[in-house]
């Protein structure tokens, strides 16, 4: 009798993993996050949260920095996409960068910096209901 191993799935409040290098923004957004009800997971580069991902529960939605320094957000996502186990993890890209750039991403959405925090909410909300 075969085995059907089930892959963990993404829990409807979170957690939502922030990758961003900036340790002011990153705890302003675990902040206001978490005042929404919302559980935060938080690491400073992709590397981090690539090791996150592997060892602990699938967040709903990661929040995603471009530049940072280890690994940063272009790479993180490559490598994303081709672990099967993580590739289903929706991300919205947070970044200067230009939109056309960014768009190349094919993220669930783009906001640019500096962030609008009400739009950042609508969309937590949106991927996480």
């Amino acid at each position: 009798m075969a085995s059907t191993e089930r892959l963990p799935s993404p829990t409807p409040r979170g957690p939502i993993l922030i990758v961003e290098d900036d340790a002011d923004l990153r705890e302003m957004m675990a902040q206001l996050l978490t005042v929404e009800g919302y559980t935060v997971e938080a690491t400073a580069n992709g590397h981090d949260a690539l090791e996150f991902l592997r060892s602990g529960p699938l967040p709903a939605l990661i929040l995603l920095d471009l530049m940072m320094p280890v690994m940063d957000g272009w790479e993180f996502w490559r490598r994303q996409r081709e672990d099967p186990v993580i590739a289903a993890v929706p991300v919205v890209v947070l970044s200067a960068v230009d939109h056309t750039r960014a768009a190349e991403f094919g993220s669930a959405a783009i906001l640019k910096k500096p962030l609008d925090f009400d739009l950042l909410l609508a969309l937590v909300r949106k991927y996480c209901q």
